[in-house]
């Protein structure tokens, strides 16, 4: 896979902010939303990558203008919620519209009173680390007829919940590391931390059914046609920051962890 170093630029300006202690500045305590995407914003100036926001409900967050390249920006209030998170009506991929696309988690200080607090830790990461398929095309569906007077529409609007990569990974725990495919060429203010594989599942979905009488949802079945295919990672930190060793958590681990959080 060719991708251009430019994630790396991109997450260099984050990690020396975090170290520094640039604080995330929220406007109140009603912003839940655009505290650390006003920071990933800031950070992606301070590194002169010319970039477009794409405004509320658009995806992703940040498009480069030189480089085919968009970052989807997802906080994470800490502790708390932290293995997975909602993604609305857009499931997780490495590319969107020819670009690249990278997902930058945070996580800040859960209920704190001020408005200026410190980035907790920092991961970056390539979207196929969450992700490998790029041809999955979300599309809201309904249908009319439901109810006792055949009038009310349903509406198939769905949720998609995913692991973040402090579910996937030990190691990132008060760091900041970048997860990108491996080969891809970095800075050499970065060094190598770990080695990450992921691989594919021996059946996808390819569909489900909601049951309306016994409220149960069903999902369907297929042979992966990638069955056992293995994508291979690579983390990176700054240079001399020390941190340990990324590793994968075993799947046993992560689908549990997953469910504890939904669950709780």
């Amino acid at each position: 896979m060719a991708l251009s170093s430019s994630c790396s630029v991109a997450f260099l300006a984050m990690a020396r902010a975090a170290q520094s202690g640039v604080l995330i500045v929220r406007a109140n305590r009603q912003d839940k939303e655009f505290h650390f995407q006003n920071w990933v914003e800031s950070r992606l100036s301070d590194a002169e990558l010319r970039h477009d926001g794409s405004g509320r409900n658009t995806y992703p967050d940040f498009t480069l203008v030189d480089w085919p390249e968009g970052y989807e920006v997802k906080g994470l209030a800490w502790p708390g919620r932290e293995s997975n998170y909602d993604s609305n009506s857009r499931v997780p991929s490495g590319e969107h519209n020819g670009r690249q696309v990278f997902y930058v988690f945070g996580r800040y200080p859960a209920n704190v009173e001020e408005n200026e607090y410190p980035l907790v830790d920092l991961v970056v990461c390539h979207g196929d680390f969450l992700n490998a398929n790029h041809d999955y095309v979300h599309k809201n569906r309904n249908f009319k007829g439901f109810g006792s007077y055949g009038d009310i529409m349903v509406r198939d609007r769905k949720m998609y919940v995913a692991p973040t990569p402090f579910a996937l990974t030990q190691g990132t725990t008060g760091q900041q590391t970048l997860i990108v495919p491996t080969g891809i060429g970095v800075k050499d203010d970065l060094e190598a931390v770990g080695e990450l594989v992921r691989t594919e599942t021996e059946d996808i979905v390819i569909g489900y059914e909601f049951d309306l009488t016994t409220n149960e949802l069903t999902p369907k079945l297929a042979p992966n046609p990638s069955a056992g295919k293995r994508h291979a990672f690579t983390a990176y930190r700054m240079r001399g920051s020390g941190g340990g060793e990324v590793t994968m958590r075993s799947q046993p681990d992560i689908v549990a962890t997953i469910e504890a959080d939904v669950a709780g």
